[in-house]
């Protein structure tokens, strides 16, 4: 199919609820989770982000695609989102990083969007009744037809998508964020840290912050066994994000329990690689109503705070945690769900929250600094 800007399109929602917009980028159908963005900025990210495979990503701010998209902002090769739903798309894009329109490159990838729709009404819906699932389609059936079909669609719960995106081979990746204006640490003259990082979804940015501060990584598929992790003699093991249901990674639960019993092996989780490390030790994960996905979010204990970015629609149970030698070392400070936590005796460390900052404030590329410490213990 091809694009067009004058096909009127429908967002069902699980519940009944419809939407009307216009069809832009590839004109089909999409179905998977509604959910939603507050970031101003950052929309290339997201939709590049492996982790909302199987969402369809609604974006608060008002209007959409006037600064392009650029080859340095893509967290993966391609679009993992199902669908971008948004209030206005811009017809223009208007920046000196800009390599090609945000609707075109949409069309490239065939990534259905939505135009026209009351985001604001979208989003008060989802935080009074919480995320749900969703269709758009632009073909002529009727909205009793589509949410016919929507009814077969089954709930992001107990989802395992990691094999969705996960690497097939294993790879290294020795590159750092090449735009001039990124004033964070870099790589100096240091003998690098072998890490081993376990892909489940992981983004570009997440490796280029290893690499920046002074690590060499070797990115190994979400299968990898304990035996395979270990043969690359690894200073320390990282465990990405990632889409879907955390409990449902068995063979990444697995594997995150048999790095513990290294005991003295460095581990360093972000998003899914954190509540997958939170049920090796025994805890729980619950679905958050509808979930966590902006750049403000702030979060710290005993007095400071980080401004962070955040995506994800599962938390770490604090209570499935207290009896567990566990110390939850960071909380969210809009409703006090687990931010980041550290074991006690030994040097495993897990945040919910993305310290790579991509998009977002950089308040957290600390976190990195700690992983590497530990590290250095070791060694």
């Amino acid at each position: 199919m091809n694009n067009s800007s004058n096909n009127q399109a429908y967002l069902v929602l699980a519940d009944g609820t419809l939407f009307e917009g216009m069809a832009f980028g590839y004109l089909g159908n999409a179905l998977g989770e509604v959910v939603f963005n507050t970031g101003m900025t950052g929309y290339q990210e997201v939709i590049t982000d492996p982790s909302y495979y199987g969402q369809m990503v609604a974006f608060t701010y008002p209007e959409l695609g006037n600064t392009g998209v650029n080859s340095d902002d893509q967290e993966s090769s391609h679009p993992h989102v199902a669908a971008v739903i948004c209030r206005e798309l811009s017809p223009r894009a208007c920046n000196w990083r800009s390599q090609n329109n945000l609707e075109s490159w949409l069309l490239e990838h065939k990534v259905v969007g939505i135009s026209g729709v009351d985001t604001r009404a979208l989003v008060r819906h989802l935080r009074e009744l919480g995320s749900m699932n969703g269709l758009i389609s632009s073909d002529g059936r009727s909205p009793v037809e589509l949410l016919e079909e929507l009814k077969q669609i089954p709930p992001m719960e107990g989802l395992n998508l990691v094999d969705k995106v996960t690497t097939d081979i294993p790879y290294k990746w020795d590159s750092v964020c090449s735009v001039s204006f990124d004033k964070r640490i870099r790589k100096g003259d240091v003998d690098p840290f072998r890490v081993v990082a376990i892909d489940f979804g992981i983004k570009r940015s997440i490796l280029e912050r290893l690499v920046a501060h002074g690590c060499e990584v070797t990115v190994l598929p979400a299968c990898t066994d304990i035996e395979t992790v270990l043969s690359y003699q690894p200073e320390g093991v990282f465990l990405s994000n990632g889409p879907g249901d955390p409990a449902a990674v068995k063979s990444g639960i697995f594997l995150a329990q048999e790095l513990l019993n290294q005991n003295d092996l460095p581990v360093f989780g972000i998003c899914l690689g954190h509540q997958i490390l939170g049920l090796a030790i025994g805890g729980r994960t619950f679905k958050l109503p509808y979930g966590h996905r902006g750049l403000n979010h702030p979060c710290g204990t005993t007095g400071r705070v980080e401004i962070t970015s955040q995506n994800h629609g599962f938390a770490l149970d604090a209570d499935s945690l207290s009896s567990k030698n566990v110390s939850v070392t960071h909380l969210n400070l809009n409703d006090r769900t687990v931010a980041a936590i550290a074991l006690r005796d030994q040097p495993v460390l897990g945040v919910q929250y993305h310290p790579e900052a991509s998009p977002g404030p950089h308040d957290a590329d600390h976190h990195f600094a700690r992983f590497v410490a530990l590290m250095k213990q070791r060694r």
